[in-house]
């Protein structure tokens, strides 16, 4: 069973940068999208950022200019680089894979923003 796992969260201040990961255990063929999620307390999981197959991105207005999805199909890998933190991007934030047959999801990993 591929395992996805989320690391790069952490506590920073805003105004800051993290750069989050997400690395399965094993290649994953035919993918059709990775997909990062955040989810604050309190609030629905929602979409952050999307890269296709074809490397085709997408993002959420709230991260537009601020965060950069990107792959790294040698290590399967998955990055998130997340600059100019503010408070609001507060939220655990989670991985998710999905090929043709299957969707996977990571455990999480919680980015805390200070002001």
């Amino acid at each position: 069973q591929v395992q996805l796992v989320e690391s790069g969260g952490g506590l920073v201040q805003a105004g800051g940068s993290l750069r989050l990961s997400c690395a399965a255990s094993e290649r994953i063929f035919s993918i059709v999208y990775t997909r990062w999620y955040r989810q604050a307390p309190g609030k629905q999981r929602e979409l952050v950022a999307s890269i296709t197959s074809s490397s085709s991105t997408n993002y959420a207005d709230s991260v537009k200019g601020r965060f950069t999805i990107s792959r790294d199909n040698a290590k399967n890998t998955v990055y998130l680089q997340m600059n100019s933190l503010k408070p609001e991007d507060t939220a655990i934030y989670y991985c998710m894979v999905v090929t043709i047959l299957n969707n996977y999801w990571g455990q999480g990993t919680q980015v805390t923003v200070s002001s």
